[in-house]
């Protein structure tokens, strides 16, 4: 979990300049400022991210800002959930994790002074601007899964929106056609 409370000795092992390889094993949350947190170290060292097992939410973003980001080798099935706000079109898919597109997807998810008012679906009302902190529409379980599935010929990568109502039995997401992760940038060859 990714909630902003270990990034301290994190950016300290970063600092010292040994670490080559961010490993983010079985990782199911966290904030999106910790999130943020995580991916500014990350990007600043220069460092690779590796998934093994599942990296959802926080662990997703902080995963996208290493300089290469691949799912590691093994029997297990790997996966990287990218929360989203709305199904993302074919177009948003494109170009949604790339680049300066990642910081202002996650952007979608902080809570800040400048936003008039956000709604959370199962939320009890909006926080509007003025009465009291603006509240996190991050929700877990919900956004774009890509997942790799060894098989005894090689890796299957699928893709999929998960709308948040199928808790974690991502088979009940709906399977996204022609969303190759390597071609979305979310995984570098």
């Amino acid at each position: 979990m990714l909630d902003g409370t270990a990034i301290k000795t994190f950016t300290e092992y970063l600092d010292k300049g040994t670490v080559r390889t961010v490993v983010f094993e079985d990782s199911f949350g966290g904030t999106a400022e910790a999130a943020g947190a995580f991916a500014d170290a990350i990007r600043s060292s220069n460092v690779e991210t590796e998934v093994r097992g599942q990296c959802m939410a926080a662990c997703a973003y902080a995963f996208l800002a290493g300089r290469t980001h691949r799912f590691g080798d093994g029997f297990q099935v790997n996966g990287v959930l990218l929360p989203v706000a709305a199904r993302p079109s074919a177009s948003e898919l494109a170009m949604r994790w790339r680049g300066g597109e990642v910081h202002k997807t996650l952007a979608e998810f902080s809570p800040s002074s400048t936003t008039p008012a956000v709604t959370s679906p199962g939320a009890a009302g909006t926080a509007e601007l003025g009465t009291g902190p603006v509240k996190d529409n991050w929700q877990p379980d919900h956004g774009v899964l890509f997942t790799a599935s060894p098989t005894l010929f090689g890796r299957i990568y699928n893709a999929f929106y998960c709308d948040g109502t199928q808790g974690r039995d991502f088979t009940k997401c709906e399977r996204l056609s022609d969303a190759d992760p390597f071609k979305l940038g979310v995984l570098t060859p």
